[in-house]
């Protein structure tokens, strides 16, 4: 991991990786004792997480929270299965009490990780928090100072982080092989349809406890046919896509730009094509980060090729989603480094972050957050770094394509990007006449205060702020 960071976190903490805890479990063991886990969220990749941290030998699933019961009852039946003893919390708080247990790994909603965290960090407990790391900018910074203040482990659900083969591409690149870093790509094209559209509330699942499910969030009615997972397309609880899935590469984008702080720029455009339901969040972006020398240039695309196709883009011959980096004499992408006629150079084996959990419970037993290979500051960086995007894209008006090209000026690349993406609308039939495209303002950001400034400073900042309904609140002082 690149273990740099800024002057405000060197002066904080001394720097992460040369940083020790000596604090001690929840309750003294010796060096080869069981780490005692909770997962909180276990609809689906909780209950992954549950599977995944109950293979490594050492650690032991004690604990299970979830605001729906039936997620609780599914997966209690499991560990009864298995003749494994678990407790189970529909409230979160209550779990915090339990002396047993060492660490917590969240898989909530979005607008849960914050709290999750905190409240966690300050109860004495680890933490494994599923990406992105928050909801808003604001919250992020708190919780890396939780992580601080109480002297624990926080790892970030950036996996790749953890991936030998990007590891070492990133140092060939950085050895110089390709020449200078020019620009680097980000993408994530993946197929969302609609989720529909309802003509008034719907009923909340009997099963579930919409307070504890709501939490920091508005308790407003539901107004989609399902609660669980399209919570995603809702700006209350979800970061769209770019959060979802999104926040995995941009996270790379910005490890192989060597950025420790966030972006002095953005600018975000897109929309929501090719159908009208509930959803809120963009299905399709563009968003550039106007680092110096190297800036990240992020698409995201939710619908197919064409029209009635059922295959995805690619950028370069890379699927789904991936990072591309362009340098002088080539470029790497897709697990490869290519010479600028597009020739194979070398291939670097890319593991999609294998043993990321792993490295969480090493770093839980070291009490050395610098064994973390996505310690928190780096999820929240990212993660702050798409929230940017979102934020310039959520303060932007209807546009025409003149209108557009005239406020990305004589930027090439993000021009280039843009044409690409009036083409992937035509293809796919889409009106923008009748879901018009959102051009986003450039928004200016003071890295060292992590606030906006300039025009539209304050519209930004509420949004990086966020709210929060009593008594889930994210609190000023941790």
């Amino acid at each position: 991991m690149d273990a740099t960071m800024s002057r405000r976190d060197l002066v904080k903490i001394s720097g992460v990786a040369g940083l020790s805890f000596a604090v001690p479990f929840s309750r003294a063991r010796g060096a080869n004792s069981d780490v005692r886990v909770a997962v909180v969220g276990i609809r689906s990749q909780g209950s992954n997480h549950i599977n995944w941290f109950r293979k490594i030998p050492g650690v032991r699933v004690v604990a299970v929270c979830d605001a729906d019961r039936s997620f609780l009852d599914r997966e209690a039946g499991k560990f009864a299965e298995r003749n494994e003893k678990v407790d189970a919390y529909v409230d979160y708080r209550r779990l915090l009490d339990d002396k047993n247990i060492d660490a917590v790994i969240t898989a909530t909603p979005n607008h849960w990780h914050a709290l999750v965290t905190v409240w966690a960090c300050r109860a004495g407990k680890d933490v494994y928090v599923e990406k992105p790391v928050c909801h808003n900018i604001w919250e992020g910074r708190r919780m890396v100072e939780a992580a601080r203040k109480y002297r624990r482990i926080v790892q970030s659900g950036t996996q790749r982080r953890s991936d030998e083969g990007l590891r070492e591409a990133l140092e060939y690149i950085r050895q110089g092989n390709l020449g200078k870093v020019r620009l680097v790509r980000g993408f994530i094209y993946v197929r969302r349809d609609s989720i529909g559209k309802v003509d008034g509330p719907q009923p909340v699942p009997e099963s579930v406890d919409y307070d504890l499910w709501c939490g920091p969030a508005p308790m407003a009615p539901l107004m989609r046919k399902e609660l669980h997972y399209h919570w995603h397309w809702a700006w209350p609880t979800g970061d769209g896509d770019f959060g979802n899935n999104g926040i995995h590469y941009m996270d790379i984008c910005r490890w192989f730009v060597g950025a420790n702080e966030l972006a002095p720029r953005v600018l975000g455009l897109g929309g929501r094509f090719g159908y009208i339901d509930d959803g809120e969040t963009p299905n399709t972006q563009i968003v550039f980060y106007d680092y110096t020398p190297v800036p990240i240039l992020f698409e995201l695309r939710g619908l197919p090729r064409a029209k009635g196709d059922s295959a995805m883009d690619h950028l370069r011959g890379v699927r789904d989603g991936g990072v591309i980096v362009e340098c002088e004499n080539g470029y790497f992408a897709g697990g490869w480094a290519y010479g600028n006629d597009g020739k194979k150079i070398k291939q670097f084996r890319l593991t999609e972050g294998a043993g990321h959990h792993e490295n969480f419970i090493e770093a839980v037993r070291s009490r050395n957050p610098g064994d973390l290979h996505a310690e928190v500051l780096e999820g929240y960086l990212s993660s702050a770094l798409c929230h940017m995007g979102n934020i310039s894209y959520r303060l932007g008006k209807e546009a025409a394509r003149d209108e557009i090209l005239e406020r990305v000026g004589d930027n090439t690349d993000l021009a280039e990007s843009f044409e690409r993406l009036q083409e992937h609308l035509l293809l796919n039939g889409v009106d923008v006449r009748r879901t018009p495209r959102m051009l986003g303002p450039w928004l200016t950001m003071d890295p060292q205060t992590e606030t906006f400034t300039g025009e539209f400073a304050e519209e930004a900042n509420k949004l990086a702020r966020g709210s929060y309904r009593e008594p889930f609140v994210v609190p000023e002082q941790v």
